[in-house]
């Protein structure tokens, strides 16, 4: 009897994050904690430094993915929006789409239960600087945003956090401090120095 082999996908790079929550954001740790404010306002962005997805390259290409949740963010109804690579290829764009919905399996998946609505992914012109201390990401004239290492007692090491579950990014990571300014209908979105972090991630599923 003949069996259809499952396709396997990988994908290692850096996660970051900013959010208008204070340092370090509740909901980060777990989903049952109460965000800062009403609604959590935030992204993800995703640098692609390796990766294969059945045979489609990710190496070099990022996102960034917008995220809207209520301030008890296991309640659900959260509200995406993807933005990838303008240079992305038709099927780099759908191996990332299909990354981030989780409906590849992975990480993402167990995000995905909380999500309500997926707005439609739109591909723009990303930029991505990483400067050691000082991350910039940019897409377009609508977002822009730095991130930067808190200082540490030493002033010359990250502060870390070690041994921290979270389901995309790396057990350890480190503390940043994100400034973002993001305006693309309906959000305005603005933060000064609020809850940042970034790691290394390492994911894998198969479909």
């Amino acid at each position: 009897m003949m069996t259809d082999t499952p396709t396997k996908w990988w994908a290692k790079g850096l996660l970051f994050e900013n959010c208008n929550c204070q340092i370090v954001c509740p909901g980060h740790f777990h989903f049952s904690q109460l965000c800062t404010h009403e609604r959590c306002l935030g992204y993800w962005g995703i640098n692609f430094r390796e990766g294969e997805f059945g045979g489609v390259p990710l190496e070099g290409l990022n996102a960034i993915i917008i995220y809207d949740t209520p301030q008890h963010m296991a309640s659900g109804n959260w509200i995406i929006t993807t933005y990838i690579d303008h240079n992305a290829t038709p099927d780099q764009q759908r191996a990332i789409e299909r990354i981030v919905s989780g409906e590849v399996n992975g990480p993402w998946k167990i995000l995905a239960q909380f999500v309500a609505e997926r707005k439609e992914t739109r591909l723009v012109p990303i930029a991505f600087g990483d400067e050691g201390k000082v991350k910039t990401l940019t897409a377009g004239t609508f977002f822009k945003s730095v991130i930067s290492w808190l200082k540490g007692r030493d002033r010359e090491s990250a502060v870390r956090l070690v041994n921290s579950y979270n389901q995309i990014h790396d057990s350890t990571q480190v503390l940043d401090m994100g400034s973002t300014e993001y305006t693309d209908a309906p959000y305005n979105l603005i933060t000064r120095n609020t809850h940042s972090l970034h790691s290394q991630f390492s994911w894998s599923g198969q479909f």
